[in-house]
């Protein structure tokens, strides 16, 4: 292994995503997506087009904290950005952004509010114009640390992120957390997600692509910190989650 950004604004990083269809497009979203005092932020997000030899930043630098990045398996050219926000502060580059030129411009797709960002996306392997969304209001400060409110929620677009549902039936009521997502790649109707509630954390499932949601298990260890969830691709009876 050898460094490939230790040249660059800032060590930390967020999420990687490769280019399914161009495996040399490689995009690097900076800032760690942990909620620790000592988490690191980043200036936004990098694109290399030569597999990793080269980087040039393409923007969002005042998302701070980048929580999940997909590149569309069809036209690459089109990009989704799931942006927290600064750790510290409300306002910045938070929520769900996308660009259909290769990052030259981005148009912020989902906005909630100035103390919410977002920490997850997820896309049907089937329908790439299918997409969900978790949003996140979080705060730290020098006493103590906020992880939810009622800007935590779990979104789907059916248009390729023009317009967004809330999704509700069967989630816990009142303020979220954080919440981690996963689609099943062998039938897409099937979706899992770790959901933190004061009462009510664990893994959810869905068998009507979000429509509606039962709980599985109060698993969900130390949601703040990772908090995602993956689901075997041959058998949605094995559940796989992030503990520290």
């Amino acid at each position: 292994f050898a460094p490939i950004l230790d040249t660059y604004g800032t060590h930390s990083v967020g999420d990687i995503a490769i280019a399914p269809s161009q495996p040399d497009i490689l995009y690097v979203g900076t800032g760690e997506s942990n909620n620790r005092q000592s988490s690191s932020f980043g200036d936004g997000v990098y694109k290399s087009t030569d597999g990793g030899q080269t980087f040039k930043n393409m923007g969002l630098a005042n998302s701070k904290h980048i929580g999940r990045i997909i590149v569309d398996p069809v036209d690459h050219e089109v990009v989704y950005v799931a942006a927290l926000g600064s750790l510290y502060g409300p306002g910045g580059d938070r929520g769900v952004y996308k660009t259909v030129d290769g990052g030259l411009n981005w148009q912020r797709v989902l906005f909630v509010d100035e103390d919410t960002g977002a920490t997850e996306l997820v896309m049907d392997p089937a329908n790439n114009k299918v997409l969900y969304a978790a949003t996140y209001q979080r705060r730290r400060a020098t006493w103590g640390f906020n992880g939810g409110g009622p800007g935590s929620a779990i979104w789907k677009s059916s248009d390729a992120g023009r317009t967004w549902t809330k999704l509700t039936k069967g989630i816990p009521a009142g303020p979220l957390g954080r919440i981690g997502m996963d689609v099943y790649r062998a039938n897409p109707n099937i979706v899992y997600a770790r959901i933190e509630h004061e009462t009510e954390s664990g893994v959810y499932r869905s068998d009507d692509a979000g429509l509606s949601w039962r709980k599985m298990s109060n698993v969900n260890p130390r949601p703040m910190y990772f908090s995602q969830i993956r689901i075997d691709p041959g058998t949605d009876s094995r559940i796989y989650v992030l503990g520290v």
